[in-house]
């Protein structure tokens, strides 16, 4: 799986009503940031792409704005595992994307349009959210899950750990034998 750092997903406005958000549900947040995070899986054994390849991929995912936000870290950098407290920054991350078992509309269409471009390696593409608050005072365990609730849609959306889990949503499971 190869992982794409990509724009801001959510406008100034829509960050700064998350954050009230968050704080009318208790939690301090001072800042919040959110940037598209892309995973791709690859065919069955391809381990990388070719570098002509790379840069029409590069190319296909630079979409919005893509200017670097203020004290966040280059592109090339994968980020810090998400639901997990810094205690000294009082930073927290966490990673928003389709639940694992589904195929997210954003996937299907960026799957083909990979593939109409010649991107013959790749099996498909998908698109999660890393979500980076930062708070006034270290969260504790249930402020980290109600945190997590208010940026996710349990129905269709799953938080996950760190970035090398989204693996997860590659995943297929053989079919079981119907049981009576």
């Amino acid at each position: 799986m190869l992982l794409h750092h990509g724009s801001a997903a959510l406008s100034p406005f829509r960050l700064e009503k998350l954050r009230r958000d968050l704080a009318a549900a208790g939690i301090p947040a001072e800042t919040v940031s959110a940037r598209f995070l892309h995973a791709i899986a690859l065919k069955d054994g391809a381990d990388a792409l070719p570098p002509a390849e790379t840069e029409i991929l590069n190319k296909l995912l630079a979409y919005g704005p893509m200017e670097k936000a203020e004290g966040e870290k280059p592109k090339h950098e994968t980020p810090a595992a998400p639901s997990v407290v810094n205690r000294k920054s009082k930073i927290v991350h966490f990673l928003v994307a389709p639940r694992p078992g589904t195929i997210s509309p954003w996937s299907s269409k960026a799957t083909d349009i990979a593939r109409i471009c010649g991107l013959s390696q790749i099996a498909r593409v998908e698109r999660a959210i890393a979500y980076t608050l930062t708070t006034a005072a270290p969260l504790d365990p249930a402020r980290q899950a109600a945190a997590a609730a208010k940026l996710h849609d349990r129905m269709t959306q799953a938080v996950f750990n760190h970035p090398d889990d989204l693996a997860r949503l590659f995943r297929r499971e053989q079919p079981r034998p119907k049981t009576t």
